[in-house]
């Protein structure tokens, strides 16, 4: 018995206008009954990556389609009776790809194959930075994951479809977009401690709306370190660091002394957002010779706000530590504190500041926890 490779015509729904759909082409000399259609057809141009690659057999059974290309690696699924398998996912754009189905019938097994080629689109969509992405790093349990794309996207829901956040430890999270060209992703409590959290986005071929398709899919692995919480009362000017549960110091700092907004440390949920040593720091919105201009360089400086609050070394205040607020809004803390703090801080620890009248924005920084879960994930796509 043979085996008969057959064009399909559902081809059509795949096709630029004017692609030919190919045709058909047998296998083995003889008479058979079992036909293998694949569609695309061989020869097929300009197949749209987020079409559909599906083999049928007639009159027989498939026992295995692979599909071999450059990209994303493509899978799919056996309908009832191994009669059917379709894709389970988009196709790379300006790729070519060959589908190898093998199906018995007769008591024989014959392959058959098509080879085609998608879609190169003038313009496409790539993942352009994941942050947090730094190769050995370990973040703390409030860490966001932050996704920005090389350009505005129009088919949000589309694209967030794609977007996959597996904890080794299954925690609740939700995405939220930001802008036309970031989206970010927080859980609705802290991630468990000690664990790897994978991102995938399946981007690759997926429409995003105007003509512009996804050009590669995206991983980034992130590593959760020790759960490090520090809780601070800006009126009783002291801070308690929390490893895993277990109290490691409490420090005395001096908060913003509160004469305007500006300098009046928030309170909220913080998370460390970066740190340096040496940072020189300048009065926002002040030039040299303005009232109230100040440069300050500091050493072992802990960034939690976008509006210029660290944790930081201030042997100037060293009187005013655990007893005064007198700074213009971050918290200083001895230069032995302050390297302590520096040193085992990681980004996305969460510090927890109450006791004054300036709440942070939940955008302020990576203040996202300051915005209840419900609302955060309203600004989901899929919502």
């Amino acid at each position: 018995m043979g085996l008969v490779v057959a064009g399909g015509t559902g081809t059509l729904a795949l096709l630029v206008t004017g692609c030919s759909i190919g045709g058909a082409g047998r296998l083995a000399s003889g008479e058979s009954d079992t036909t293998v259609t694949i569609t695309p057809a061989t020869g097929t141009a300009q197949v749209k990556p987020d079409g559909t690659i599906e083999v049928k057999a007639d009159g027989g059974k498939l026992q295995n389609v692979t599909v071999q290309g450059a990209g994303a690696t493509i899978t799919g699924k056996y309908g009832e009776g191994h009669k059917t398998w379709r894709s389970s996912r988009t196709l790379t754009p300006g790729t070519s790809y060959t589908v190898t189905a093998q199906a018995s019938g007769g008591g024989k097994t014959r392959t058959a194959t098509s080879s085609f080629t998608t879609l190169k689109p003038s313009e496409t969509l790539s993942i352009v930075d994941v942050t947090p992405n730094l190769t050995g790093e370990k973040v703390g349990v409030g860490m966001p994951i932050f996704v920005r794309f090389n350009r505005p996207v129009t088919d949000k829901a589309a694209v967030e479809r794609t977007l996959h956040v597996t904890p080794d430890k299954p925690v609740e999270g939700a995405w939220r977009w930001v802008g036309s060209d970031q989206v970010i992703y927080r859980t609705k409590t802290y991630w468990q401690p000690h664990q790897t959290v994978r991102f995938q986005a399946d981007l690759a071929g997926v429409n995003a709306g105007g003509g512009v398709y996804g050009a590669k899919d995206a991983r980034a692995n992130l590593t959760i370190g020790a759960s490090q919480i520090t809780t601070g009362d800006i009126g009783d000017h002291h801070m308690t660091v929390t490893r895993d549960g277990k109290k490691l110091r409490t420090i005395p700092f001096s908060a913003g002394n509160g004469q305007t907004r500006e300098f009046t440390t928030t309170s909220g949920v913080h998370l460390l957002m970066e740190k340096g040593n040496p940072v020189t720091m300048t009065s926002p919105g002040r030039k040299e010779g303005d009232a109230g201009y100040y440069k300050t360089v500091v050493n072992y400086a802990v960034r939690f706000s976008n509006s210029g609050e660290y944790v930081h070394s201030a042997p100037w205040s060293l009187g005013s530590q655990g007893s005064a607020n007198v700074s213009h809004g971050c918290l200083n803390v001895s230069p032995a504190n302050a390297k302590w703090f520096y040193d085992i801080m990681q980004r996305g620890d969460v510090i927890k500041l109450t006791g004054s009248d300036r709440e942070v924005e939940w955008d302020n920084g990576w203040s996202v926890f300051q915005l209840p879960f419900d609302k955060w994930r309203e600004g989901s796509a899929l919502r």
